[in-house]
């Protein structure tokens, strides 16, 4: 059965080793599943990445980056996500729309639902069917990132601590927004317990 699952949450959240830990746990019950991210995905949409999280692109424009981050979601759409769950896969997402809505949309303060169009224009209307929210302290989780030497350090990562806060609450608040497809994980706990949380909101909703 194919399905679309995104991973959402503020910087340093864990949600990408925890996405590689469920990809494992899906395998290994014979599930075929696609693992990718956002932005990137693709070599056009990788392309696109770096420009938006290049560390010496400070002069960009808040619409342009929320652009590019429609661009390189359609690119990726168009030449991965869709064929694979055309084919019947599961793909787990590692970012996608909802993080468009709470950066750029919200923190950025461009208007969540100006965002959306745009990138509603972009996706063709293409909703994840499941979306994990990794919520976390953004205190905790710029530590964290400021103790892991080998995680790549991005342009976002360098915002302001209130910039973090105002991210965390528009995620919250997205989450009320569309409660029928999200589920809020409390990341602050032990990664096998936030595993684990995340398996069973997988299962709990196949």
């Amino acid at each position: 059965m194919n399905r679309f699952i995104t991973f959402e949450g503020g910087e340093g959240c864990g949600k990408s080793t925890v996405l590689k830990a469920i990809k494992e746990r899906l395998e290994a019950e014979g599930v075929s599943v696609v693992l990718t991210r956002e932005p990137g995905g693709t070599p056009i949409a990788e392309q696109i990445r770096n420009v938006i999280l290049d560390k010496g692109n400070t002069a960009m424009d808040a619409r342009t980056e929320a652009l590019l981050y429609a661009a390189s979601r359609r690119q990726h759409l168009v030449e991965k996500i869709w064929p694979a769950l055309k084919e019947g896969k599961t793909v787990l997402c590692d970012r996608y729309l909802d993080s468009s809505l709470a950066y750029q949309g919200g923190a950025r303060g461009l208007g969540v639902d100006e965002v959306l169009s745009i990138n509603l224009f972009a996706t063709e209307g293409t909703y994840p069917d499941l979306t994990l929210l990794f919520d976390l302290e953004p205190e905790k989780g710029l530590a964290r990132i400021a103790a892991n030497q080998n995680r790549e350090v991005n342009r976002l990562d360098l915002e302001k601590l209130d910039f973090h806060h105002q991210v965390r609450n528009n995620f919250l608040a997205l989450a009320k927004r569309y409660p029928e497809r999200y589920v809020i994980i409390d990341a602050s706990k032990t990664l096998p317990e936030v595993i684990e949380e995340a398996y069973r909101a997988i299962k709990e909703r196949e």
